[in-house]
């Protein structure tokens, strides 16, 4: 644990350096800026053989996040296509995360080639979206947004495009923080009306059973708290700084494995060959103000809109305390599946039966004991263990017409 804090630490200072110094220190960190050809398609997709269509979609707030559209290697994309489904990913990923094995083994894949219209979202600040219209990543007002934001502004427009482009009701996948977002919009009437179904893995909305030992000794040194301190904004963990310093961490000093295990939970289904091509695509960037949310969500045991103070609180939410997400009004009509593991770390059994409580509908649920965090995108068994078993519920409830 004593060298695992060192990491932390030497991360923080890692980042305030390369993102507070100038000139020699100015590595260009930012690899969001890519050639037109280096894309999620162009880069994972196509070369495993499948049709795929990038797409740019404008939140309300000016963020231009991307999504691409994919569809089996063994049907023209101007063919038929089945129901549409959106993958969402978590926390410092994108949308490659659901392309990190073969096409036996990776969620997106597996899914075109069952026959559905695929969609894969990127949320704002990853290295696949496309910025804002009017902001720099350099501009601290770019990385003003925690979560919320995600879920009520790129996610939010992104089933709404889904949806206006097929026609259709779109079935929503989230992973991990995914999931808290895809909660959090489909309590929004005008979004869940647009919804067919959602299939949860690794669920999360709170988060006070957290058991990850790494994370809960970061709340405890309230780390979010010092890096928005030290001005701070975006937390890019690819900067060749950090780049180096992971590498100079894994090359013999420490397993990467074990930092995930650290994090995440013993994941059981991957092997090294996994980790080693997950760190090629993750992590993506995310906000200092995302981390911030995560971790009053830790200490306060709620799943609540962002907590300003009692002050900023009162001027916007007119009360002392930010309101809370009420799981309750997600209709009981719409139809949730969920997949959750004994050795998650993140995703607590505890936490996720407090969330079932507030639900009003019943889920169907998917509980695997030996599975982690990350086994539910990266289990080189995880279309026997888990996809199968929602690809079925999926088609159980068919295709359905918008409204």
């Amino acid at each position: 644990m004593e060298r695992q804090l060192l990491i932390v630490f030497a991360i923080m200072i890692s980042l305030f350096i390369s993102t507070s110094a100038a000139g020699e220190f100015n590595f260009e960190a930012n690899l969001h800026r890519r050639s037109p050809d280096e894309t999620l398609c162009n880069q994972l997709i196509k070369p495993a053989g499948y049709s795929c269509t990038e797409h740019t979609v404008q939140t309300k707030d000016g963020y231009l996040v991307a999504l691409q559209r994919l569809s089996s290697r063994n049907k023209d994309l101007g063919g038929q296509r089945g129901p549409p489904v959106l993958l969402q990913h978590g926390l410092f990923m994108a949308g490659d995360a659901w392309f990190l094995g073969s096409p036996e083994q990776s969620l997106g894949f597996i899914l075109a080639d069952e026959g559905f219209d695929v969609w894969v979202g990127n949320v704002r600040g990853t290295f696949w979206s496309h910025g804002h219209i009017s902001l720099s990543e350099k501009d601290k007002e770019f990385w003003d947004w925690s979560w919320e934001e995600l879920a009520l502004f790129d996610l939010a427009e992104m089933i709404h495009y889904v949806h206006s482009v097929t026609s259709y009701k779109v079935f929503v996948v989230g992973h991990s923080q995914g999931t808290i977002m895809s909660l959090a919009a489909l309590i929004q009437p005008n979004v869940v009306e647009m919804v067919e179904a959602a299939a949860l893995l690794c669920p999360i909305s709170y988060l006070d059973h957290l058991t990850a030992p790494l994370v809960l000794r970061m709340v405890a040194l309230h780390l979010d708290q010092m890096v928005l301190a030290m001005g701070i904004h975006q937390l890019n963990f690819r900067s060749k700084i950090l780049i180096d310093l992971l590498d100079s961490i894994c090359d013999g000093h420490i397993e990467c494995a074990d930092l995930l295990t650290s994090i995440t939970g013993k994941n059981c289904c991957f092997n090294s060959s996994s980790v080693d091509f997950f760190f090629e695509f993750e992590p993506h960037p995310s906000s200092a103000k995302n981390l911030r949310h995560l971790f009053q969500m830790i200490r306060k045991g709620t799943f609540s809109h962002y907590d300003y103070g009692m002050f900023k609180n009162l001027e916007l939410y007119g009360q002392l305390n930010p309101p809370a997400f009420d799981l309750g009004l997600i209709p009981k009509t719409l139809p949730l599946w969920m997949g959750y593991g004994g050795h998650d770390s993140l995703a607590d059994v505890t936490d996720l039966e407090r969330t079932l409580k507030e639900l009003q509908g019943k889920p169907e649920l998917l509980y695997l004991e030996n599975y982690g965090h990350l086994d539910f995108l990266l289990s080189t068994q995880g279309k026997e263990d888990v996809y199968n078993n929602m690809i079925a519920f999926f088609r159980s409830l068919g295709k359905s017409s918008s409204s």
